[in-house]
């Protein structure tokens, strides 16, 4: 009997430690929530105040009192049916069956007088266990749509309905099976307890525990903090900032609104609601407060709840959004935002913007949250600034390097146009002095030749320019039409070359794709141009084309100098030209070969180049081979098949020479 007392007296401890709890915190902060939760515990208050009252004052309680606190025990289903309200949707039929089970059970409770009627009995348990579940299916279903503390809190309080539901059926079946009173009291306690602690832990969570269920979340969050200000776009900053700040809550949203200090606007991510209609989502309906523009919404700072904060820079509580700030009640509305926790997001004097997280009710947030919402907001202030200070890095290097590369093409530029205008302006003054000279005298054609010769060679360096600037706006690919790659490779490689290089051309079957027949060509003689002018004189040059699959492969092999491995990684881009290149003996811009990846990247291609190995290992040049790989297109395909099919020609094993791990299969394949 000992242990039935004390279990007893455990559970009524939890239950008047939690109406102090939620008394204090009504007071504080008198909101609809607080209110529902201080009458629901202020009932069981009441019922263990007239079930200890007698005992301790010494007095046998009337048939009212006890008619009383029946009723009190019955209303503590709808009263928690009712506070279900404020954590969840509940339809309002459900609010009035509960109303008329209420009335019915307390007629019956009075009509019965005190008798004791087994069925009635049955039947008032019945009413209490099914409301009491009922509830707790309500707290469990929002507790799934929910996270992090919310969720924690939510399945506690299901819990505690279900325990008390079942607290309640155990005494019904107690009143009907009385044989075992000693057993039934010590069940009937124990549910008590430990209804008692679920409602503690869900309606009255004591700060450390809270803090508890928090630290998973605010771990994640710290740790992603660390690599938030490398991220590049800042939108993408933002949006991890919301997501961690409302899993910090178990919130169902954040939003961060920035500080735009030149036009005087707060700018925040627009997410737009499931509610809203596709339409809308491309157009959202304006409101005059805000515009949306790129994904951001704009708004003044004269407005919103947000707009307060900013201005106050002071952290806030909002219970009823849109009853504090009725001119933007809509908008609060649509985003089901009725409950804000606000913070300014500040680093030192320089204000960055606003935090606010959201709840469609008020009950998930704790007084305690806003010194959380403060901290998560210093953090992203943090995180802002980092980003803000890695930005203005990432520019002044950029402006480095665009002044470095407008050096270096200025320089280049300068040597190699210089070179040709000198031939021609030279050769022009030869020919007038000659002409001052010998007015009748013929002129040379050796001499008109050079100047031709000089001329052509300045209009290709132009040329050069003019090709990099359409291939960095992706312009260089115009019409295409039916191409056969091997006819082309023959073509390039017939015409004269200086040095006299000895061309070994393998093109065993046609590779006929859809190309642009200007640029292909202008890309085989770049390669072959390049394979020649690095190559001793008389080198052979191995160029050679083949198909695999939908794909052309192509590869052009020199016996060079070859390619410093940390000139690699760079050799296709603007301007660089390889370490071990001797400017004097091979002048150029330094733009052929990015010509060459813009003209096949625009083909949906990739193009790489590869040192000669065995060659590395002797004493002569390594050599290198540069690899095409371009995508033919279905029905350039099926015509280099039907062209082939005659001579049925099948890929060799070299194909697969051609085609290594770096190698990629287009999607035009």
């Amino acid at each position: 009997m000992r242990a039935v007392q004390l279990f007893q007296y455990l559970a009524w401890a939890f239950y008047v430690l939690i109406f102090v709890v939620v008394a204090r915190r009504a007071a504080r902060r008198p909101t609809r929530a607080n209110a529902e939760m201080t009458l629901f515990f202020g009932d069981t208050f009441l019922i263990i105040a007239i079930s200890t009252a007698p005992a301790i004052i010494g007095f046998t309680p009337p048939t009212w009192l006890s008619l009383a606190s029946g009723a009190l025990l019955l209303s503590l289903p709808y009263l928690l049916l009712r506070l279900v309200v404020s954590f969840a949707e509940v339809p309002s039929r459900l609010l009035r069956y509960a109303e008329i089970g209420l009335a019915l059970s307390v007629v019956g409770l009075v009509v019965s007088a005190g008798q004791q009627y087994i069925w009635l009995t049955l039947l008032l348990v019945a009413y209490f266990v099914v409301t009491a579940l009922l509830a707790s299916g309500l707290f469990i279903r929002e507790a799934r749509r929910a996270g992090g503390v919310t969720r924690r809190r939510l399945q506690a309080v299901a819990l505690g309905s279900a325990l008390i539901g079942m607290e309640i059926l155990c005494a019904g079946l107690s009143a009907a099976v009385p044989g075992a009173a000693g057993a039934w009291n010590l069940l009937i306690n124990l549910l008590a307890v430990a209804s008692g602690v679920s409602y503690f832990t869900g309606f009255a969570t004591p700060a450390a525990l809270r803090r508890a269920w928090q630290e998973p979340e605010l771990r994640g969050f710290l740790k992603r903090a660390t690599v938030l200000p490398r991220i590049p776009e800042l939108a993408d900053v933002v949006d991890e900032l919301e997501r961690g700040a409302a899993a910090a809550f178990g919130a169902p949203g954040a939003s961060i609104q920035l500080w735009d200090p030149t036009r005087r606007i707060l700018r925040g991510r627009f997410h737009p609601p499931v509610s809203y209609p596709p339409s809308d989502v491309a157009n959202p309906p304006l409101e005059p407060q805000y515009n949306v523009r790129d994904g951001w919404w704009e708004q003044s700072p004269d407005h919103f709840v947000v707009g307060r904060v900013f201005r106050e820079q002071r952290a806030t509580f909002v219970e009823d959004a849109a009853r504090e700030d009725p001119e933007n009640g809509v908008i609060y509305e649509r985003f089901s935002a009725r409950a804000l926790l606000v913070a300014p997001i500040t680093s030192g004097k320089r204000t960055h913007g606003v935090l606010s997280v959201f709840a469609p009710r008020s009950p998930i947030f704790e007084d305690s949250d806003l010194e959380l919402v403060q901290l998560l907001a210093d953090q992203a202030a943090v995180i802002l600034e980092s980003h803000a200070l890695i930005d203005e890095v990432a520019r002044v290097r950029a402006r480095e390097e665009a002044a470095r590369l407008k050096e270096d093409f200025l320089s280049s530029a300068a040597h190699d146009l210089k070179s040709p205008l000198t031939g021609i302006i030279g050769h022009a003054q030869y020919l007038r002095r000659r002409l001052e000279r010998l007015p009748d005298g013929q002129l040379a054609p050796a001499d008109l030749d050079q100047i031709i010769a000089e001329a052509r060679r300045l209009d290709g360096f132009i040329r050069e320019l003019l090709d990099a600037s359409r291939s960095e706006r992706g312009l260089l690919v115009d019409l295409r039409e039916t191409v056969d790659l091997a006819e082309l490779v023959r073509e390039v490689c017939s015409r004269s070359w200086p040095a006299n290089p000895r061309f070994h051309v393998e093109a065993s079957e046609p590779v006929v794709g859809q190309f642009d027949p200007v640029r292909l060509r202008q890309l085989l003689s770049n390669l072959v141009d390049n394979a020649v002018k690095f190559s001793p004189p008389g080198a052979e040059i191995e160029v050679r084309i083949q198909r695999a699959g939908g794909d052309a492969h192509l590869a052009v092999s020199d016996q060079g100098i070859g390619i410093l491995p940390e000139d690699q990684p760079l050799l296709f881009q603007r301007f660089h030209r390889g370490r071990n290149v001797d400017d004097r003996h091979h002048v150029g811009l330094g733009l052929g070969l990015f010509i060459c990846r813009g003209i096949v990247e625009e083909h949906g291609g990739r193009i790489w180049v590869e040192n000669g190995k065995e060659a590395a290992a002797s004493d002569r040049n390594p050599g290198s081979t540069f690899r095409v790989v371009l995508p033919l297109g279905g029905a350039a395909l099926a015509t280099a098949l039907d062209s082939s099919a005659a001579s049925s020609v099948v890929p060799s094993p070299a194909v697969e020479s051609l085609n290594p791990p770096l190698a990629r299969r287009s999607a035009f394949g």
